[in-house]
């Protein structure tokens, strides 16, 4: 093999291994642990961090204060009716207020730093320890958002679950009847058509 060919061989070679650390140093910011006071509270998954800006957190949606177009989400899922999702997006809010307003929180991007509106994309540890996105689920302020991946859905979807079963929140009031008939969103288009015939059956 000549000289040139094995300079040219060389040169690809660490042209792919500094490649290789670009792409993992981008992993790893985008996954960065970050610190900030909580400023404001938008709503039960959007809030404000001083010196960082406005942050969604990531795999789960609460119902809006006002009719949304996602409520039927909710509504095929088990939620009795909008007025429920009203009182609990009111109640949410004021959760979320009294757990991390004015206090210091952990935030952790996923694999997307910013959703569409530039937000911030994040888990969100409070003081004491506690995932935010885990309390919202767990105590029936929100559902799972289905439409992307993320590291901790498998786990937010069981979550999710166990608070329709118990009837917490947005859950209250579903009797077996609704839970049986309730689309669950985290299966897959074939599984749901599926899923769906032999409902009809």
């Amino acid at each position: 093999m000549s000289h040139s060919i094995r300079l040219t061989y060389s040169i690809i070679i660490i042209l792919l291994c500094l490649s290789v650390t670009a792409l993992a140093s981008l992993a790893q910011a985008s996954t960065a642990v970050k610190h900030g006071v909580v400023t404001w509270v938008y709503d039960g998954d959007t809030i404000q961090i001083q010196g960082i800006g406005t942050v969604r957190l990531i795999g789960i949606d609460c119902p809006e204060k006002i009719e949304t177009d996602r409520d039927w989400k909710y509504l095929r899922m088990g939620c009795k009716n909008r007025d429920t999702l009203r009182a609990n997006s009111s109640d949410t809010l004021k959760k979320v207020i009294q757990l991390c307003k004015g206090k210091n929180v952990q935030l952790q991007g996923g694999s997307d730093k910013t959703d569409i509106y530039g937000r911030m994309l994040a888990y969100v540890w409070l003081p004491d320890g506690r995932m935010l996105n885990r309390i919202m689920l767990q105590e029936g302020c929100a559902m799972v958002y289905r439409r992307f991946n993320f590291i901790h859905k498998d786990d937010f979807i069981q979550l999710e679950s166990i608070a329709r079963q118990q009837q917490r929140g947005i859950w209250s009031g579903v009797c077996k009847e609704d839970l049986e008939n309730a689309i669950d969103y985290s299966l897959d288009p074939q599984d749901k058509k599926r899923a769906a015939r032999e409902h009809r059956q």
